[in-house]
């Protein structure tokens, strides 16, 4: 980017600075909003609290009614079983046993009273007539109403809970001739049809008996609970939500009761009939809504009033608006010299893209040239002890020795298996090898890969020190690739050690979890850690190596599921140490 663009580029970047807003205009406004936020609060305190208190009125208005006419149904009823016991077609019916007109004459009389239901039991207990005939037959002579009844000269009135978690009310009395007792009739009381009248108010309404055990209720799941019970156990949908709608931080009351945490009006009443008391939970939600009716009117006001203050403000925005398009138009000019230096970097971007493919192609090259020597750099060990083993073989043939000569020519053909061996396992760096491993003996390995380096060895006058275990250490794996790394590691302590005045290599195989060779020289340690793994990185001279044979050994234990490391030590020199997973003693390897 030229030197005019960055300066245009940084003018835009400035924010534009318009003349200040008066200081009148700010006073008027913040007046404003503090009247309009006084307003809304002094309205919502007094109309709350004048539309609470009428709520309340109504409420309490209300639940004397659901009282009144709880009670009256009640009473209506209790006259009904003494009527019907002195009646004398029942008594009739009861003494002769003839009930054919009974069921007929019940169903008259419970469109005339309007109770749920009526039945005539015998002195068994058992239904004999009933305003409901699939209950004709059953067997009552353990209900509470029966024995009640039958004990007492007076009616009984009895709370049963059913199955379905619902109560049915009954009034029984006993039927008698003389001092014989025929039966007991027994009235059956509808109260659920209050519930039912109340599930469509807003208002949560619960009947207590005097144990404080809830016996009717808009919410079926209270009843059987006790006030306190109940309200915990309210599910969130449900009729209670209706009157748990939130205003408690809006009311100017406290409020009379709190249901899932929210505020609710509860209001109570004692009914004049065996201790019950009828308790309803009303909600705000009315008061809310005449209150913000109101409020909103007053908002509506003082929002016309600030955007008035606003309009005079919209005028400056027209002034900024026409200062915006100019320099929108320097943005654009600007962005278009960008587009250009844009496409003509990417023009660039595709040059070097092709120069550098140009030049991955020449790596590839000399790579392949760098891994032909890499396979004679391999070869040089086993050839040399090949040329070893021929030489003796001469000599012992000389001596007439044939035996003995015989077993060089064994090693030289195993040293020719090896040297096809390695040609195969140069190719594990691209690609890992799949062949089955078997138990392999490090002590017999090591001992395999000296010999093949015995040559070299002899020739530098090196000092090697083994520390072995006294028992075998086995692990799974190759045994071939596993010297090819011994072997790895040896030639690099021998190579580390060329301007040492006394050569010394220290070899140490332990045993634990993990089976560890340890390869220590007395050369000059090493200078780069992190790349001495890397494919092609050496410290060698050219022509000593291709930098391929530490890259190539750490693939093979890798395979191993082992470990490859390396680090200077303090007292001078490298050390590689090689981990693999060792053999237990049910042939499984310790580390799986």
């Amino acid at each position: 980017m030229s030197s005019d663009d960055r300066s245009g580029w940084a003018s835009l970047q400035k924010p534009f600075r318009g003349a200040p807003l008066g200081w009148r205009l700010r006073v008027a406004v913040s007046i404003l909003l503090i009247a309009t936020v006084a307003t809304i609060w002094v309205t919502n305190r007094l109309l709350t609290d004048r539309f609470t208190e009428s709520t309340r009125n109504r409420a309490e208005l209300r639940l004397a009614l659901y009282s009144g006419n709880l009670l009256s149904e009640l009473r209506r009823n209790a006259i009904v079983p003494q009527l019907l016991a002195r009646d004398p077609t029942l008594i009739s019916a009861l003494q002769s046993s003839d009930f054919t007109l009974s069921t007929q004459r019940l169903i008259s009389f419970v469109e005339e009273i309007g109770a749920a239901s009526l039945m005539l039991l015998d002195s068994d207990g058992r239904t004999v007539a009933a305003t409901d005939r699939s209950r004709l037959g059953e067997a009552h002579r353990n209900s509470p109403y029966y024995v009640e009844a039958v004990r007492a000269n007076s009616t009984i009135f009895t709370v049963i809970e059913n199955e379905t978690g619902s109560y049915s009310f009954t009034y029984s009395r006993r039927m008698d001739a003389g001092s014989d007792i025929l039966g007991v009739i027994v009235v059956e009381v509808d109260l659920q049809k209050f519930e039912r009248a109340w599930a469509g108010i807003s208002d949560a309404v619960m009947v207590a008996d005097s144990t404080g055990t809830i016996i009717l209720s808009t919410e079926p799941k209270w009843r059987g609970l006790e006030e306190s019970a109940a309200l915990v156990r309210q599910p969130p949908e449900g009729a209670i939500e209706r009157a748990i709608r939130a205003t408690t931080d809006w009311t100017a009351l406290p409020p009379d009761a709190y249901l899932q945490g929210e505020a609710v009006m509860r209001l109570d009443t004692r009914i004049p009939f065996r201790g019950w008391q009828m308790t309803s939970f009303t909600t705000y939600s009315s008061i809310r809504e005449k209150v913000n009716s109101v409020i909103a009117l007053e908002i509506m006001g003082f929002a016309i009033l600030l955007a008035l203050a606003f309009y005079a403000l919209s005028r400056r925005a027209t002034f900024r608006m026409a200062l915006f398009q100019r320099e929108s138009a320097e943005l654009r000019a600007l962005n278009t010299r960008l587009q250009r230096e844009i496409a003509e970097r990417e023009r660039v971007e595709k040059t070097l893209e092709v120069a550098e493919q140009t030049l991955a192609q020449s790596s590839k090259l000399a790579a392949l040239g760098e891994m032909s020597a890499a396979v004679s750099h391999e070869l040089n060990q086993p050839l040399a002890a090949m040329k070893t083993y021929l030489a003796g073989a001469r000599l012992l043939l000389r001596r007439n020795r044939p035996e003995e000569a015989l077993a060089s020519f064994g090693r030289i053909d195993g040293l020719i298996e090896r040297m096809g061996a390695i040609t195969r396992q140069l190719k594990s760096y691209a690609r890992k090898g799949a062949d089955a491993f078997s138990p392999v003996n490090l002590g017999e390995a090591l001992a395999s890969a000296l010999s093949m380096m015995e040559p070299q060895l002899r020739q530098r006058h090196v000092k090697i020190t083994q520390i072995l275990p006294e028992e075998p250490v086995f692990v799974m794996g190759d045994r071939m690739r596993i010297e090819q790394v011994m072997v790895n590691l040896l030639r690099n302590a021998l190579d580390a050690t060329k301007s040492v005045t006394e050569p010394d290599v220290e070899i140490i195989l332990a045993v634990g979890d993990m089976a560890v060779l340890t390869v220590r020289d007395n050369g000059h340690g090493i200078e780069d850690i992190e790349n001495l793994f890397e494919p092609f990185y050496t410290t060698k001279q050219p022509g000593d190596g291709v930098g391929l044979g530490l890259a190539i050994s750490s693939g093979i234990v890798n395979d191993h599921g082992g470990r490859l490391t390396a680090r200077n030590s303090p007292n001078g020199g490298a050390v590689f140490e090689m981990q693999l997973p060792t053999l237990g003693s049910d042939g499984l390897a310790a580390a799986e």
